[in-house]
């Protein structure tokens, strides 16, 4: 199968794409994973990508769709994926649709969690990571037992550019003004289900497996 997962930054995509990913034995495409990879190595597209990602803009489609599409090459996404953060654009999830269809696939379904934009900016804005590490943290929900240090390896807790409260209030206009147009492309595939994101982790992962389980019966 391939899934998109929806939603605000903060809306708990990637958290419940590892869990449907280990429900359903898929791997996990972040887009968000793959620019920071991108990043960190330097490569041409991660420093082009680097000045939009800063700002909590949006880089050009073009960037994204090539790193997803070097991506879902690879071998292990021959039985399908879950993508996390992608399509952004509607440019993006019709070149989705044409490079699958070209290979004989298209998505099956896009789950949008739905979360209020106050809880959103909360969420993220609340969020620090592990210089060290990676260890990621968040003042409310999950606090370090000692304030800005790593539970781990006692490194330095810091908050990424793109989680200030201003660059986190950009992402979500952003988000609601050039994403949610998605969700109405993949509601008139009759490909859409939404799901509450203010239920609780484990909650919002039982609903999505139990809408999802008829159509990967149907696909197995």
């Amino acid at each position: 199968m391939h899934i998109v997962i929806l939603g605000a930054p903060g809306a708990g995509k990637g958290t419940q794409a590892d869990i449907l990913c280990q429900e359903l034995d898929l791997p996990h495409i972040a887009s968000g994973d793959l620019f920071r990879q991108a990043l960190e190595k330097k490569t041409e597209l991660g420093l082009l990508a680097k000045s939009y990602m800063e700002r909590g803009e949006l880089g050009p489609s073009e960037i994204a769709i090539k790193m997803i599409l070097e991506r879902i090459s690879l071998p292990d996404c021959v039985s399908g994926c879950v993508f996390d953060g992608f399509p952004r654009t509607l440019e993006q999830a019709e070149a989705l649709d044409k490079a699958l269809a070209e290979q004989g696939k298209s998505i099956d379904k896009a789950i949008y969690i739905q979360v209020p934009r106050k809880e959103l900016v909360k969420r993220l804005s609340g969020r620090r990571i592990c210089r060290s590490c990676q260890t990621p943290y968040h003042l409310m929900a999950a606090p370090p037992r000692v304030a800005g240090k790593c539970d781990k390896c006692g490194g330095d807790l810091y908050q990424r550019p793109d989680d200030k409260e201003e660059t986190v209030k950009e992402r979500l206009k952003v988000f609601f003004a050039l994403t949610l147009p998605i969700v109405d492309y993949y509601k008139k595939q009759e490909k859409l289900i939404e799901v509450n994101g203010n239920l609780g982790i484990q909650n919002v992962a039982e609903k999505i497996i139990s809408v999802l389980k008829p159509f990967v019966i149907t696909e197995l």
